[in-house]
C-alpha cells in the first residue's frame, strides 16, 4: 500500500473524512506497481485545489547507495551496549524476529547503510481533535438530519457518537491542537532536510509506544507499507518505509528493492491464486 504525500493525488469523488488529512493512493501486488499507478493518478485535476503538480522521479534502477536510509532505533528495541558491536546484537528484537530479518535484508543483502533516527516527540493524541472535528463537519448533514441513527455501530467510540460529541470540542483546544500540529510538521521536516537528513525511514508498521503512521497522517508525509513476515498463527506483519514530502520515489525504490530480495508479497493463503 502507498499513502502518498498530502496534495500529491486529487481526491475528487472520494468520500471526505478529514479535509486536511485525506489522501488517496494505490494498493498493489508490489511497490513497483504502486509506483506505476501513482505516476498515472498524480497531479492536479482542476477540482481538488489542494493538489499540486510536483515531480515524481521514479527510477527503479537508482543505486541504493545513493539513498540515505534511517531506521527508528526505538522501534527495534536495540539493546544498550557497544554501538560497534556485532550487527546481530544491535538489531536484535526479543519478540519480533521478523523485524530483525527485515533490517538484515536491507543491511546484509542489499548493502544499505542504516542510520539510527529518533522520531520527533509531540502530543499526537491531543491532535486527534482535529480529525474528529473535521470528520464531524464532513458528516454534519448526516448528524443534523438524525440519519446517523441508521449507522449500525452506535457504541461509545463509534463514528456516530464521535460525530455527535465533536460538537463539544472547545475552540481553544482545536486551535492549540493545530499549533502543535504545525510544530510537529516542522520537526518532521528536519528529518528529511539538511546535511544530516535521511531520504527514507524504515520502521515496523505497528510498534508499541510509536505513532509514526498517526504522526505522518498529521504532517502529510508519504508511507509505503509492505509485508515482511508472519506471526506464529500465520497472520502477516508489515514494515513501513517513510519518505520526505513528495519523496515517494525514494521510499518506493527501497521498498521495491526489499521486495525483490524477499518473497513475502508473493505468498498467498491456501486456496487463493
Amino acid at each position: 500500500g502507498l499513502r502518498p504525500t498530502f496534495g500529491r493525488v486529487p481526491r475528487t469523488g472520494a468520500m471526505a473524512l478529514s479535509w486536511t488529512m485525506d489522501k488517496l493512493g494505490p494498493m498493489a501486488r508490489s511497490a513497483e506497481d504502486a509506483a506505476l499507478v501513482l505516476d498515472a493518478i498524480r497531479g492536479p485535476d482542476g477540482r481538488d485545489l489542494t493538489c499540486v503538480d510536483a515531480p515524481f522521479a521514479w527510477d527503479p534502477r537508482r543505486p541504493l547507495g545513493t539513498v540515505r536510509v534511517g531506521y527508528v532505533r526505538a522501534a527495534f528495541d536495540l539493546p544498550a551496549g557497544d554501538p560497534n558491536g556485532p550487527p546481530a546484537e544491535r538489531f536484535r528484537h526479543p519478540t519480533k524476529p521478523w523485524d530483525d530479518a527485515a533490517l538484515a535484508v536491507l543491511r546484509d543483502r542489499l548493502g544499505v547503510r542504516l542510520v539510527p533516527v529518533a522520531l520527533p516527540e509531540a502530543p499526537y493524541d491531543a491532535m486527534r481533535v482535529i480529525l474528529t472535528a473535521e470528520a464531524a463537519a464532513a458528516f454534519d448533514e448526516l448528524t443534523r438530519s438524525d440519519r446517523d441513527k441508521e449507522l449500525v455501530q452506535q457504541g461509545r467510540g463509534d463514528w456516530a457518537n464521535t460525530f455527535r460529541t465533536a460538537r463539544f470540542i472547545p475552540a481553544v483546544d482545536y486551535i492549540n491542537a493545530n499549533r502543535h500540529r504545525l510544530r510537529a510538521m516542522q520537526a518532521w521536516a528536519t528529518l528529511f532536510e539538511g546535511p544530516e537528513a535521511v531520504d527514507v525511514i524504515v520502521t515496523p508498521t505497528q510498534a508499541a509506544g510509536l505513532t509514526q503512521l498517526t504522526a505522518t497522517n498529521y504532517t502529510g508525509h508519504p508511507a509505503v507499507i509492505v509485508p515482511h513476515g508472519f506471526r506464529a498463527d500465520g497472520t502477516p506483519v508489515s514494515i513501513t518505509f517513510l519518505g520526505g514530502l513528495f519523496g515517494e520515489a525514494a521510499a518506493l525504490r527501497v521498498a521495491a528493492a526489499y521486495q525483490a530480495a524477499t518473497d513475502f508479497h508473493a505468498r498467498r493463503p491456501a486456496g487463493f491464486a
